[in-house]
């Protein structure tokens, strides 16, 4: 079963339905103890990078989060999620996130585009990953977002996106942590497809 963490700021109708949709189980945790068997669990999260740490502060989320990374079970970040992976962000510079891997939440330096970066965009794949089996360079997700992760890792990039004189990370994984920018559970058949890969793994 998949557990999907409520800390009162995801899109979790959205992600459960997509998993409905494909014919998985899953379990809304809003408690950090939820998580002691969960293998599978999806971080979503819509909002602010200090108000998403407060609130998994609060719900107990931040041991527990940390006990799934050492002992590898799957883990998905979606949006907001794959920010709050990280070690801090320009969003909230006093507040620390997750440290799942190493490096900085940026803003968009961007001036010839509009801010946020809404709407729909090709990504780049830029290394093989299990749940982008079946994704090619060029497909089309949707994206809602200001900010942006920078790994300290530059491997850890698989996937990349394009939006006006940046260059910025799309997917970010390794072998047991996998996290979009891009909304998969709204991004039509090659956002389910990448959520089958993350039942399937």
């Amino acid at each position: 079963m998949i557990a999907i963490i409520d800390y009162g700021m995801g899109n979790l109708r959205s992600v459960s339905k997509a998993l409905e949709y494909l014919g998985a189980s899953y379990k809304l945790c809003s408690k950090g103890k939820d998580l002691a068997r969960a293998t599978k669990v999806i971080l979503p999260g819509v909002g602010a990078f200090g108000d998403a740490m407060k609130e998994l502060t609060s719900r107990e989320f931040i041991g527990p989060m940390g006990d799934l990374v050492t002992r590898k079970a799957k883990l998905m970040g979606v949006c907001l999620g794959l920010q709050l992976f990280f070690e801090k962000s320009e969003e909230n510079p006093g507040r620390k996130g997750l440290g799942i891997f190493k490096g900085t939440v940026r803003k968009f330096r961007s001036t010839n585009v509009k801010i946020p970066h809404m709407g729909w965009n090709d990504i780049e794949i830029l290394k093989k990953h299990p749940l982008l089996e079946g994704i090619p360079s060029g497909e089309y997700f949707y994206f809602v977002h200001s900010y942006f992760g920078k790994p300290a890792d530059k491997g850890l990039t698989l996937a990349s996106c394009k939006y006006g004189r940046e260059n910025f990370p799309a997917v970010i994984g390794n072998d047991h942590v996998f996290a979009t920018q891009f909304h998969p559970e709204k991004s039509q058949e090659a956002g389910l497809r990448i959520l089958k890969n993350f039942i399937h793994w």
